[in-house]
């Protein structure tokens, strides 16, 4: 029991994603916010092959030439809706699906992604999934380019940390759609603590991670 705990305390990030208790895996630690969303509503299930959650992570200086942008498929989710309005919800991250879009060199391409699935960034092996669940959903302040805030707790690597996102939310014809912000998340807050030597560019320890899901309501 004290080895599993000393090696799960071995973290991580984004991304991208966002684990909750889905049975597969137990946070190792959380710091999360209590839930005041509530399910009474319309069951919404995630449909995974149209949602999608994309990183960017970068070098010192945030540069096209110095960053690296890909995705993560979602394993599963659901929200509710009631009164045409979101309710709550919560979401699944498959990280071993992390692909990357910028290399086009198959070798290369290969090694880093072998790098992030790795235990110096996300150790896929041990983590195979991360979670974001919305524990309060607040409407925008007027004049954002957002309609709403979604608080939560994301979960990557074993580690639970509050965040919050600034996300258009609509809803009509049993489908609803959630395109959250870019937004960073400090890795280090996750436990990526992996550092390049300085001469091959030292890491940024912000990476990008935007949500982009779709919904269709369960009959």
């Amino acid at each position: 029991m004290k080895k599993t705990t000393l090696i799960a305390a071995f973290l991580l990030v984004s991304a991208s994603v966002f684990i909750i208790s889905c049975g597969k895996d137990k946070p190792v630690t959380s710091e999360s916010n209590d839930v005041l969303t509530t399910n009474n509503g319309q069951i919404y299930v995630i449909d995974t092959m149209n949602s999608k959650a994309e990183w960017k992570g970068f070098k010192v200086v945030k540069s096209d030439n110095t960053s690296h942008i890909g995705t993560l498929k979602f394993e599963s989710g659901e929200v509710t809706v009631k009164d045409n309005k979101l309710e709550s919800g919560q979401f699944v991250i498959d990280m071993t699906s992390i692909e990357n879009e910028d290399l086009k060199d198959a070798e290369s391409n290969g090694k880093l992604l072998g790098h992030l699935k790795s235990a110096d960034f996300f150790d896929v092996e041990k983590f195979p999934t991360a979670s974001f669940e919305i524990t309060k959903i607040s409407e925008a302040p007027s004049g954002s380019d957002y309609n709403t805030v979604l608080d939560g707790n994301l979960t990557l690597k074993g580690i639970t940390k509050p965040a919050v996102f600034n996300a258009n939310v609509k809803i009509k014809d049993g489908e609803l759609t959630i395109a959250t912000e870019p937004k960073d998340i400090n890795r280090d807050e996750f436990g990526i603590i992996f550092q390049m030597p300085a001469a091959e560019g030292l890491i940024k320890n912000e990476i990008n991670v935007q949500m982009k899901v779709k919904a269709i309501e369960k009959k």
